[in-house]
């Protein structure tokens, strides 16, 4: 039976050839997107400062939700002083207490400062010098010469420090990261805003001693987390646990849409190579072949070439996954040092599904040569199958119609979640056209085709009456074009759309004259001599962050919201958000002013109360007292500023929104530059709310695209190639019958243009309706922002894409013998 299976496949190689192609593609797309997705989990980042502590205790630094990923908070969790206290009691355990402040050098090279103390816990040895004991003395990492002075800024403010040791270390620290420099305990301790807390406690253990298991014991109901191996890593750092939760989130959201892609593209080119079978079929049922024998043998060829397909697209699939993660990196999605976790996992499961998903394709696609009557089996093999059925219409237009309502639902939800909905509208029209689309092939070509029918040319006429009569395989060969073209278009454009209404908001709103910046943050004792500059009028300090609302059940999700802290006393001369309903000078105290999409995903009301984590985890109830409309300029929720400040992990001031008196802009503008570490910029530079976040996943939106628009481009070529060379046969009779090569050459080239046209035309049909409602829902006029460049870009590739997979396979054609083409097929 094997070696039947074995002849058949060689005997049809060339159809089964786009059938390898697709899955081994599906695999290696798979597979590298498991690899991600377990590297989320199992992922992280090696210790640097910890690598010497047998355990690290912190506080935990994401919330947990019951039924989805947990979600990291933007700052840091602290732990109490009475936590080191317990610790430190511990028999053989050494507990060392540590945090960090950031500095900053001349040049703006922001360093990691730490007590001298925690050096023990990497541990860093003294190479040279001694250990610091003054409040102006430091310890480097990174050279220099003992006895130098050096200049470096907490907050924007200058202080002079002598070098008064230098230090090294087993554990090399990664040269993206900050270098390491370390302060006397008592000028750490200055400098650290939160002084009754600390970020986390190093344990190290004498021999024998196991430290993590008394700190368990020790901290026996307690809201800490004890930490050890590489999760020391995302204590340390804190983007390393937001990393690996993003990168499941990531994976997730696209691993879904790229699995139906992988199992559409699959699907429709297994049923291509099947239908190009329709004769052999027709004589095997004519012959007494039965409805379970054909499944059977379909099943098993199938079968053999997506193992073998699978098989050989797991091992580049690791190879994907490692380009992948340095491209997000790049982007700044994950740190530069994370470590994938290779395991046999994902590949068994990506071979597996593969497998599946063309076995079900197989049994679909047998489902019509294996049911039919013989006599209606051959008379379809030379015509083709008959009309659509009902059923196969009415799921077709359903998906149409619901598509088209996830459409418009866009326009009265929240911005970011009307973004994140576009791509599941696009693939519910595209399917819907790739079920109707023969009928619909078959209208338009009777209406565009009949200049051509009438034609003298018979090139024309051979293509008109060919895509006429063979709609369905034309509609083979236009879905997988309009896919392209139509997710192409909504990811990149739905990304743009809502980044360009952010910047909008965020031009309009900034009314001061000045955004004042330093490299590291800027000390609220730095405000008060910007503010006290001569010609500044007011002076609005600015932190941003990202809250995270109280999940409402166990089935709920929950996203971060972007926020920011502002005095909301200066906002007249500096801040417009737009507000439409309270008083945003009201905002002091226990209070909180939301946008309008804030409200909606948060469920507030002006005068209601409201349930927040703040950054560090801290849970608070605040009184609405505003609404806004310009949050995707802003963020959608804003504090008073000594809330948010309070509840950062530095303390410091991100940004200060400075209004000058009238026409001493200038002059303010340079008096700010000899304050050192300081920037003053112009207002247009502040930047939306949000807008790096945006600008990240952005980038990682159109990385995940054009990977997709890859294994698209792959898919086309495969599915326009097979259906071009399954036309021998007819390349052979038209040239018989006296057809010349360059007539026939022609209607293809002419068939080439009403493939790709269609195409064009179908794939931004169903692009518009979910940008249209995007640009509805983030400004309230259904234009998206599209560039044009890019649009051209796609169409121009597609069409080239087409135009090539359909002529070179019909030059190969006719290059046989008539006669051979006839009698081999």
């Amino acid at each position: 039976m094997k070696a039947h299976t074995i002849a058949h496949l060689k005997a049809h190689r060339s159809g089964f050839v786009a059938v390898f192609i697709s899955v081994f593609c599906a695999a290696l797309l798979t597979c590298s997107l498991g690899i991600l997705l377990e590297s989320g989990v199992r992922g992280g980042v090696a210790p640097h400062l910890y690598a010497g502590a047998d355990a690290v205790v912190s506080g935990p630094q994401s919330l947990a939700i019951v039924e989805d990923a947990d979600q990291p908070f933007a700052e840091r969790v602290t732990l109490t002083l009475d936590v080191t206290e317990r610790l430190s009691s511990l028999r053989g355990v050494t507990a060392v207490p540590d945090f960090s402040v950031p500095l900053s050098t001349s040049n703006g090279t922001v360093l990691d400062a730490h007590p001298w103390s925690t050096a023990q816990l990497a541990p860093y040895t003294l190479t040279e010098g001694r250990a610091p004991h003054n409040l102006d003395e430091v310890v480097s990492t990174m050279g220099g010469t003992i006895g130098e002075r050096i200049t470096l800024a907490y907050g924007g403010i200058d202080s002079s420090y002598t070098v008064v040791g230098m230090v090294d270390t087993a554990v090399e620290p990664s040269p993206e990261r900050p270098a390491t420099l370390f302060l006397s305990d008592q000028r750490a301790r200055q400098l650290w805003p939160h002084q009754d807390s600390v970020t986390a406690i190093g344990l190290i253990a004498a021999d024998g001693v196991d430290a993590a298991a008394l700190a368990r014991q020790a901290l026996s109901g307690t809201d800490s987390e004890i930490s050890t191996g590489t999760a020391r890593g995302s204590v340390e750092f804190l983007d390393a646990g937001a990393a690996r939760i993003q990168l499941i989130v990531l994976c997730a959201s696209f691993a879904g849409l790229a699995l139906m892609v992988s199992m559409f593209v699959v699907s429709s080119t297994l049923s291509l190579s099947i239908n190009s079978r329709r004769r052999e079929f027709a004589l095997l049922r004519a012959i007494g072949a039965t409805t379970r024998q054909v499944h059977t043998m379909i099943g098993r060829e199938v079968v053999l070439v997506a193992a073998a397909a699978a098989a050989l697209g797991l091992v580049p699939g690791f190879l994907l996954a490692r380009v992948l993660v340095a491209q997000f990196a790049d982007a700044g999605v994950m740190p530069t040092d994370f470590a994938l976790v290779y395991s046999p996992i994902p590949a068994l499961a990506a071979f597996v599904i593969c497998l599946l998903t063309a076995r079900g394709a197989a049994a679909i696609a047998a489902r019509r040569p294996a049911k039919l009557d013989p006599i209606e089996a051959l008379r379809e093999s030379e015509s083709g199958p008959a009309a659509l059925s009902r059923g196969r219409i009415i799921t077709g237009v359903s998906l149409g119609v619901t598509g088209l309502a996830m459409s418009i639902i866009p326009a009265f939800l929240p911005s970011e979640i009307a973004a994140a909905g576009a791509g599941g509208s696009a693939l519910l029209l595209i399917f819907s056209v790739a079920l109707i689309g023969p009928m619909l092939v078959r209208n338009i070509i009777r209406i565009l085709g009949g200049p051509l029918r009438r034609s003298r040319s018979a090139p024309k006429v051979l293509a008109a009456a060919n895509a006429e009569s063979q709609s369905r395989r034309l509609s083979a060969a236009i879905v997988p074009l309009a896919l392209a073209i139509a997710l192409g278009s909504v990811q990149f454009f739905s990304q743009s759309t809502v980044a360009t209404e952010a910047e909008s908001q965020s031009v309009e709103g900034v009314t001061a004259d000045l955004v004042v910046g330093a490299p590291a943050g800027i000390a609220p004792a730095l405000l008060e001599t910007i503010a006290a500059v001569p010609g500044v009028r007011a002076a609005n300090p600015v932190v941003r962050s990202s809250v995270l609302p109280v999940p409402a059940g166990e089935e709920s999700t929950v996203t971060p919201i972007s926020a920011q802290g502002i005095d909301a006393t200066l906002t007249p001369s500096t801040l417009d958000l737009d507000v439409t309903e309270g008083d945003l000078t009201a905002l002091t105290g226990d209070t909180v002013a939301v946008s309008a999409d804030g409200a909606f995903t948060l469920g507030a009301k002006v005068g209601r109360r409201i349930d927040l984590h703040l950054g560090d985890g801290t849970l608070i109830h605040p009184l609405v007292v505003a609404k806004y409309s310009r949050g995707l300029g802003f963020g959608d929720v804003t504090l008073p500023i000594d809330t948010m400040r309070k509840h950062s992990t530095d303390g410091l001031i991100d940004t200060v929104l400075v209004s000058t008196e009238p026409g001493r802009s200038a002059e303010v503008q340079q008096s700010l530059r000899s304050v050192a570490s300081v920037s003053a910029m112009n207002q247009d530079q502040f930047g939306a709310a949000g807008a790096d976040e945006r600008r990240t996943q952005s980038w990682v939106s159109i990385l995940a695209v054009l990977i997709l628009l890859g294994y698209l481009a792959v898919a086309v070529v495969n599915t326009l190639v097979a259906a071009t060379a399954e036309r021998s046969r007819e390349f052979a009779l038209l040239q018989l019958v006296g057809a010349r090569t360059k007539q026939v050459r022609a209607m293809m080239r002419i068939e080439s243009v009403m493939v790709v046209g269609i195409a064009v035309v179908v794939g931004t049909l169903i692009a518009l309706p979910p940008l249209m409602g995007i640009a509805m829902a983030v400004s309230g006029v259904p234009v998206p922002t599209v560039s044009p460049l890019i649009y051209g870009s796609i169409i121009a590739v597609t069409a080239v894409l087409g135009f090539f997979s359909i002529t070179i396979p019909t030059r190969a054609g006719l290059r046989k013998n008539p006669m051979d083409g006839v009698r081999d097929n």
